[in-house]
């Protein structure tokens, strides 16, 4: 079932996701991929729970905890959105990787196709240098298409970032945000999504993630996604500037 979806991807989805990839160019953090458009809200919540687990054993030992919650709630014009997710690695009883973030998020619609976004989140990632690191946006969005089949939004607006650094220091910038997420709903019971959001100001980081969800009932589905985060000058003490992380979870929709 899973490769017969990803057969039926059409031309315009890898385009899509290229032409997202693109934004790069204006700035990032967290992607906020899900449902947000009053206009297209069929019930006044919407919300789910997802959850993945690996572990091995032998003469290897390594384990992959990860889990992420979003909830929406709709008015008639307006949605309010929280989000959360962690993530922690561990290999032969030592913690290799520890991510934890946080948001929340409002967007009021003007009309059929311009908005307006506010965004705050935060994260903390000591691995790859980050203690915590606070964000903060407003801004302009566009529903390019919002059909049944096809949807695309794009954002940008300016900003305000804090990082506090696992080595020590802090730093405190404004930054130019943008954003774009893509959605194709190929079947009944399967969604591809390809989102990208970037941070821009003396240095750029940008966040990518391409998934495929496919239901397996009412409640329950099954996410496969790749995420990509790229920073150009990363912290001194995790200096690898791309870090691609790829999940299979087990979602519960509300």
């Amino acid at each position: 079932m899973f490769f017969r979806v990803v057969r039926r991807l059409p031309a315009c989805a890898v385009v899509c996701g290229a032409a997202l990839f693109s934004i790069s160019s204006l700035a990032d953090t967290t992607i906020f991929t899900a449902l947000d458009d009053p206009a297209q809200a069929k019930k006044p919540f919407v919300g789910n729970v997802q959850a993945g687990y690996s572990a091995q054993t032998g003469n290897t030992s390594n384990s992959t905890l990860n889990a992420d919650t979003t909830m929406t709630w709709f008015d008639t014009n307006t949605a309010y959105s929280l989000w959360g997710s962690a993530r922690n690695t561990s290999s032969s009883g030592v913690r290799s990787s520890e991510k934890y973030q946080a948001g929340a998020r409002t967007r009021y619609n003007m009309d059929n196709a311009n908005y307006l976004f506010g965004q705050a989140s935060w994260l903390s990632d000591r691995y790859n240098g980050y203690r915590a690191r606070d964000v903060a946006t407003v801004g302009y969005g566009r529903q390019i298409w919002s059909g049944p089949v096809h949807t695309l939004n794009l954002e940008a607006g300016p900003g305000v970032r804090h990082d506090e650094f696992q080595a020590g220091g802090n730093s405190t910038r404004a930054l130019a945000y943008g954003s774009g997420t893509y959605g194709y709903q190929i079947s009944d019971t399967a969604k591809f999504t390809q989102g990208v959001s970037v941070l821009a100001n003396d240095e750029t980081t940008l966040n990518s993630e391409t998934a495929l969800t496919v239901a397996i009932n009412s409640h329950f589905s099954l996410k496969v996604a790749y995420d990509v985060t790229y920073n150009t000058k990363p912290p001194a003490s995790a200096p690898d500037k791309t870090d691609t992380v790829t999940s299979v979870n087990l979602v519960y929709g509300m």
